[in-house]
């Protein structure tokens, strides 16, 4: 039987596994496939933030012309390079001894990003000395971040490791072009990890998550490696952006360094890759030098509720880092904490949405399992992670379900955490919301996208500000933390509707109904309702053709155009100070200045 290693790249969240790997392993471990799995995105960070290569990284600073702020980071290097190694342990909840000392400004260096003691005693008060210490920890990691990336490496992040090469990518060229230079410092540690897993466990097969255009590179980088090294193993990609992304691929060159790729749900197209079944929803390169798409359109898979359990194990070891960049509580939920992952039920239950990749299955395919099941599974990872807390990643997570879920959590009298997506819509009652909370709901994030009533029923929302404001109200009555995602530059949006929309925010976040909300640039994608017929949303598509590689955001013009630069920065600058809790008496016009 073949062996397995799935592999996460670098580099996506570091406080918790991202959970494409964990599905995948306790699936095929279900069918009797050997399958391991490594997550390099956080034994990357383990192995860089070290006294060593940060001291390795500083020498090679040496003679390099540096900003004032890198200037003065060199001058203190033995600050970072002394200090580097306790911060880690206590980001990773291994010394917590160490907080009180972290959480005196005056321990830290200067910095842009440092708070004034005003900032820090509103977001954390006079006793929240942990968080805070997280979050000047997380200002050093930063600081440190920027350092590498200037001077060392220009595509580093601390999260999603050369984006800005593959977020728009027509083309494989330019990636191919950056492939074939000398490794970088970062792709040397990279690989050095690699080669040592692949030594370790021996797989006849790989397998590359890439959930975000931040993971592409670097699963190349060891797919490059695996070609030099070890020709005989097989090499296979899926994940998020594989297929949001790659599926109108024409260009040939992605698979001078990958043998297949899968398109959604991988469980059904490894398991016959795997054993040599009929290949369903792969695309490979034939001897012949043409792409080959296997059965692409064939609909078969695994129901949800045969998926099995997500399985941790070769994670449990990992020391994870808990992230607090922004001082709001719903943003340092998704950097903050270990949470185990998994989803309620399979697509989204409404699905209409204009603006959302709706004809994609992972949308699109509503289906539920039962909930013994859900709560089953929920137990069986606490188990194996010694974790409590949940974050249930769905499109949106069914009221119904969320009750029967709540129901049976109270019955079996588990104490757990947990926090999910949902829509803001008339089922989140009074007696709803106090069953959530009873039973563990701390937090949820919902689409009020645009707070405009025209533009709403445009984009086929199936809500009103009407119910998402009860609904909104209802959660935080019962104590349960709302967070917004909102849009701006929805084709035929006028200016007047975009200030309007902030207005709607402004006296929810006044009224306390909710605590945390983030703007959102409106993109047309291929796979969205919008993308399919632009005209249907009053804009017409500039693209003509698809291109040889990557394609999903849609060039568009429309008709009644506005500054979307101008009035983004007004919007995410007003909402930053009702998160604030101030400026909700100043006139809305005054957020946007003067062009």
């Amino acid at each position: 039987m073949h062996k397995i290693l799935l592999v996460t790249p670098p580099l996506t969240q570091l406080n918790t596994p991202y959970p494409a790997t964990m599905q995948l392993t306790g699936f095929l471990k279900l069918h009797g496939i050997n399958a391991v799995q490594a997550d390099m995105s956080i034994e990357l960070a383990t192995a860089l933030f070290t006294r060593e290569k940060l001291a390795d990284i500083f020498k090679l600073c040496e003679d390099k012309k540096l900003t004032k702020q890198h200037r003065n980071m060199l001058m203190q290097k033995e600050f970072y390079i002394h200090n580097i190694e306790p911060v880690m342990r206590f980001l990773s909840g291994r010394d917590s001894s160490l907080a009180m000392r972290f959480a005196n400004p005056d321990f830290w260096p200067a910095s842009k990003r440092k708070p004034s003691e005003d900032d820090l005693e509103w977001a954390f008060g006079l006793i929240g000395n942990y968080d805070k210490a997280i979050h000047l920890c997380t200002i050093f990691m930063r600081d440190l971040t920027d350092f590498i990336r200037q001077n060392i490496d220009p595509h580093f992040e601390l999260i999603r490791y050369a984006e800005s090469l593959c977020i728009r990518l027509p083309e494989f060229e330019p990636l191919q072009r950056e492939l074939e230079k000398p490794l970088s410092f970062i792709d040397e540690i990279l690989l050095q990890l690699f080669a040592e897993r692949i030594a370790l466990e021996m797989p006849q097969y790989v397998g590359f998550t890439v959930p975000f255009p931040g993971n592409l590179y670097s699963a190349l980088r060891c797919a490059q490696w695996l070609r030099s090294h070890r020709p005989d193993i097989k090499i296979v990609m899926g994940g998020g952006y594989v297929n949001t992304e790659l599926r109108q691929l024409s260009d040939t060159g992605i698979f001078d360094y990958v043998d297949y790729i899968t398109f959604d749900d991988g469980e059904l197209p490894l398991l016959r890759l795997l054993t040599g079944g009929e290949l369903i929803r792969t695309v490979y390169r034939s001897k012949s030098g043409e792409l080959v798409y296997e059965n692409f359109e064939n609909q078969e898979n695994i129901s949800f509720a045969n998926l099995g359990t997500p399985d941790y194990e070769g994670l449990l070891d990992n020391h994870y880092i808990n992230l607090i960049e922004l001082t709001n509580p719903m943003h340092a939920l998704w950097s903050n904490g270990r949470w185990n992952k998994m989803t309620l039920a399979h697509g989204c239950y409404w699905g209409k949405c204009a603006f959302c990749d709706g004809t994609l299955d992972y949308i699109k395919r509503y289906e539920k399992a039962p909930v013994a099941t859900l709560v089953d599974r929920m137990e069986a990872i606490m188990n194996q992670t010694g974790i409590s807390g949940f974050h249930f990643t769905d499109e949106a997570a069914p009221p119904a379900v969320l009750r029967q879920l709540a129901e049976e959590i109270i019955r079996r009298k588990i104490t757990v955490s947990y926090w999910t997506n949902i829509r803001f819509e008339k089922s989140f009652t009074p007696e709803l919301c106090y069953i959530l909370a009873k039973s563990g709901c701390i937090a949820v994030s919902g689409g009020l996208e645009v707070a405009s009533p025209r533009v709403l029923k445009l984009i086929n929302k199936g809500i009103t500000i009407e119910t998402a404001s009860e609904s909104m109200k209802n959660l935080t009555e019962a104590g349960i933390m709302s967070h917004a995602y909102l849009m701006y530059g929805f084709p035929t949006e006028t200016a007047t509707e975009t200030t309007e929309s902030l207005e709607v925010v402004r006296d929810l976040f006044a009224k306390g109904w909710l605590q945390s909300a983030f703007w959102h640039r409106y993109a047309m994608t291929i796979h969205s309702p919008s993308g399919k017929q632009p005209e249907s949303v009053g804009a017409q598509s500039l693209q003509r053709k698809p291109n040889s590689f990557a394609n999903n955001e849609i060039p568009f013009t429309t008709g009644k155009e506005i500054d979307l630069d101008f009035y983004g920065k007004g919007l995410n600058l007003a909402t930053y100070n009702f998160m604030n809790g101030t400026g909700f008496d100043v006139d809305i016009k005054t957020w946007f200045g003067k062009k």
